[in-house]
């Protein structure tokens, strides 16, 4: 099955489906551009939290944020209730006629309206309700991607009693809802679907990201379904781009780009967080949100550290880096130095160190992953991309190997 640009779908072991090149690619390279099925936004649903959110207004057809704030154009079915805004009428009309039909306006007017959400539950919930209200949105006026949607991953060992209770309050507050939600043929209206739906959002959605005054949150979930065929590693290869912000049409796309370059039949894979996060911060993340432990390369080294060492790493990877003490710096000079070399024993040695030096972002607080510019003229670029902040850095080393 061809999914981007030198990529493949294959059964790997233990993983189940992922993605691999079907061709050496190289550092920079985009194997994939994949659009949204869904967006929703991570807003406040109560006009008084939207007041106190340090979030930009956005328009929640693009969501390009809206600059100034006060030249946003809210819904006029649902104004009153400070829910929706757009940032032209253009945007305003396009969102009518899809992901803000009137029954998902309503909708959201109302939720914002229980209380039990908006107050006395916990701001996670209210992402859900939109989502939800979104995702059945769709079956409405798209019933071919709500087919897609509910084609993807959706269970995991990682369901849990706090996940069913969720469930079961969403359900019976979507069900509330005049009229309630219809569904696309062969689905109906339950329990079991929205609960199924919440496990597709949880293993499926990408955030877009944003930076307000050095505090990174996502401004809005989007459901890609190609890219949803990723892999984890904590190590990855690859990772993904978008540009909101731009002008471009397709500004909710998300981009893959490589990190560096890969042979043929080598799996393609993404970290689900950022890099930086503990050895034993990512395995309670996966379990709990994925539902599987890793092992990668990187796990490996990491699980036979001692328990000083993983108290060090707990605190976070790029501190232990930079404050390693005089012996542990003699080590990674000369990890660094046979890593120039291309030392492929160095490379298993400090495999962290190595991507952490040339690969995550310098930026204070950013923690976000470098990967080259696309090639010009099949030539690899020398300079490094942050997929967050959008810092670019020349990478010598990259251009004494092409």
């Amino acid at each position: 099955m061809w999914v981007g640009e030198g990529l493949k779908v294959e059964e790997i072991h233990g993983k189940g489906r992922g993605l691999v090149s079907s061709q050496p690619l190289k550092g920079g390279q985009v194997v994939l551009k994949d659009s949204p099925i869904l967006l929703y936004s991570t807003r406040p649903l109560n006009p008084q939290q939207q007041v106190h959110s340090t979030s930009a207004l956005c328009c929640d057809n693009c969501f390009r944020r809206i600059q100034p704030a006060s030249a946003a154009i809210p819904c006029p079915s649902c104004s009153h209730n400070n829910n929706h805004h757009f940032c032209s009428t253009n945007c305003l009309s396009v969102a009518a006629a899809s992901s803000h039909s009137p029954w998902e306006c309503q909708s959201l007017a109302r939720l914002s309206n229980y209380p039990d959400l908006t107050v006395h539950q916990p701001m996670e919930r209210q992402v859900q309700a939109r989502y939800l209200v979104a995702a059945y949105n769709l079956a409405i006026v798209n019933p071919s991607q709500f087919q897609i949607l509910m084609s993807l991953q959706s269970t995991h060992s990682g369901d849990d009693v706090a996940s069913a209770k969720a469930a079961v309050f969403l359900h019976s507050l979507i069900s509330t809802l005049c009229p309630p939600p219809t569904t696309a043929q062969g689905f109906a209206f339950t329990l079991e679907l929205t609960s199924s739906l919440l496990a597709r959002d949880k293993l499926n959605a990408f955030g877009l990201m944003e930076n307000i005054r050095g505090e990174r949150s996502v401004r809005a979930y989007g459901i890609y379904p190609r890219a949803s065929l990723f892999n984890h590693d904590c190590l990855p290869n690859a990772c993904r781009f978008d540009y909101v912000d731009s002008d471009s049409g397709s500004n909710t796309d998300i981009i893959i780009r490589m990190i560096h370059d890969v042979p043929q039949g080598r799996e393609i894979c993404l970290s689900y967080f950022p890099v930086n996060e503990s050895y034993s911060c990512r395995q309670k993340r996966l379990l709990e949100d994925y539902g599987f432990t890793c092992d990668c390369d990187r796990c490996k080294v990491e699980a036979n550290w001692s328990d000083s060492d993983q108290e060090e790493n707990d605190e976070g990877e790029t501190d232990q880096v930079e404050e390693m003490d005089e012996d542990q710096d003699e080590e990674m000079e000369a990890g660094e130095e046979d890593l120039h070399l291309g030392d492929d024993e160095a490379r298993e040695d400090f495999p962290h160190a190595y991507f952490f030096l040339r690969y995550m972002c310098n930026v204070e607080n950013c923690w976000g992953t470098m990967a080259p510019l696309p090639p010009s003229d099949g030539n690899s670029s020398n300079l490094l991309e942050c997929n967050v902040c959008g810092n670019l850095k020349n990478d010598e080393l990259l251009g004494a190997e092409c």
